[in-house]
């Protein structure tokens, strides 16, 4: 199926972060996924204690007769809704606790070791896989061939080796 939005996962990660400012939250992150069973992804945030998040999958958007299947452009609307949100906080016609108000907080998670958090996991992995994939997406920033930083890439290695060992321990 072809694109509907023109940019790249990494334009739209730019774009969130620019939204998140303008809403007033600091504290945010996002996943996505391509798989042979459809695309997904989320936006997570705090906002006042709380963790809300937003999801958008191939599934979702056939049951909105979408159809979107690309997870760039899932992501791409994940991230012009949460535009919207701001625009009404902005335009005064709402504030984000109202629009909030309906919105099911997540329950407060276990604490998550630090490896996962430094890798921008939310929860622990339920595969190797998982934790690989992650690993790739992050190496292509910040392998210094990439223009990254050699301790930063070093530190990722730690933690990856540090998250592929807690996965194997629980599996």
């Amino acid at each position: 199926m072809k694109r509907q939005y023109s940019g790249s996962t990494d334009d739209f990660e730019k774009k969130l972060g620019r939204v998140m400012e303008r809403l007033g939250v600091k504290k945010y992150q996002s996943n996505w996924s391509q798989g042979k069973d459809g695309a997904s992804c989320f936006v997570e945030m705090v906002y006042g204690g709380k963790v809300y998040r937003f999801e958008n999958s191939s599934q979702k958007s056939a049951a909105c007769k979408r159809n979107l299947s690309n997870v760039t452009d899932l992501f791409a609307e994940a991230v012009y809704s949460l535009e919207g949100l701001a625009r009404a906080v902005e335009k005064g016609i709402f504030t984000l606790d109202m629009l909030l108000a309906g919105v099911p907080a997540l329950p407060a998670a276990p604490p998550l070791e630090p490896c996962f958090v430094a890798m921008g996991f939310s929860s622990v992995p339920s595969s190797e896989a998982e934790v690989k994939g992650q690993y790739k997406r992050l190496a292509k920033v910040l392998h210094p061939d990439a223009g990254g930083d050699e301790d930063a890439f070093r530190v990722l290695n730690q933690n990856y080796e540090a998250c592929l060992e807690i996965v194997r321990g629980r599996g």
